[in-house]
């Protein structure tokens, strides 16, 4: 039996494969670096792969879109970032999905993670694109809990483009204005980058205080029961 046939009959190694890919995209930056390779007024084109893949490999978005308000200013940058941000999206969604889905879903047992699952396979849209929105989401972890899940590619690529835009425009914009720092789009810009960090910590906060009242809260329940 060929190395593809066993991968296709067997989701474990298809798993395992989906390790080896994201071990080996980090790992490749150490022989590349995506700034380096954009420097030099590239291409709009060749700067959105760049990015796609820069994603992929778990280069931060904030660097990236700063990138591409650096290089290619905030008119042009924020429409070819949030166009990059959705095709790397892409990329790790149809990863996840061929390569992972069937190895990962068997194991999605806990309370948290069955109703996170069955929220983005009933309602894929809304969902992702919350998901987008709240600060403090990693970017890729919500690329593999979709993909890990039921939503389709379509409602998935849509709201991701539309709920990456207010970050997306802030980070590019203070990337193309930070030439000037006492400009109005400047101050505008790093104004709502610090409102999208402060909001990106009270959901680390507030997730984390649930998680562990939850079981206090479930002690009491038992105990009172």
């Amino acid at each position: 039996m060929t190395v593809l046939a066993r991968l296709a009959r067997s989701p474990r190694l298809r798993l395992g494969a989906l390790l080896a890919v994201l071990a080996a995209a980090a790992g490749s930056l150490l022989l590349w670096s995506p700034t380096e390779l954009l420097e030099g007024g590239v291409p709009a084109p060749l700067f959105l792969l760049v990015y796609a893949a820069a994603t992929v490999a778990f280069v931060p978005k904030p660097a990236l879109n700063a990138a591409a308000g650096l290089f290619l200013g905030a008119a042009q940058g924020i429409p070819v970032a949030v166009a990059a941000t959705t095709l790397g999206a892409l990329f790790a969604f149809a990863l996840g999905r061929t390569l992972g889905r069937d190895a990962v879903r068997p194991l999605l047992r806990g309370r948290l993670l069955t109703a996170l699952d069955r929220r983005l396979t009933d309602q894929g849209f809304r969902s992702v694109l919350l998901l987008r929105l709240i600060p403090g989401i990693p970017f890729q972890g919500a690329n593999y809990a979709a993909a890990f899940s039921g939503v389709r590619a379509l409602p998935f690529a849509a709201a991701t483009a539309l709920g990456v835009v207010p970050g997306t425009a802030a980070y590019v914009t203070a990337g193309a204005s930070a030439s000037d720092p006492t400009s109005p789009a400047f101050l505008i810009s790093a104004s709502a980058v610090a409102l999208l960090c402060a909001g990106s910590l009270y959901s680390f906060w507030h997730t984390s205080r649930r998680a562990r009242s939850g079981p206090v809260a479930e002690r009491r329940e038992s105990i009172t029961g």
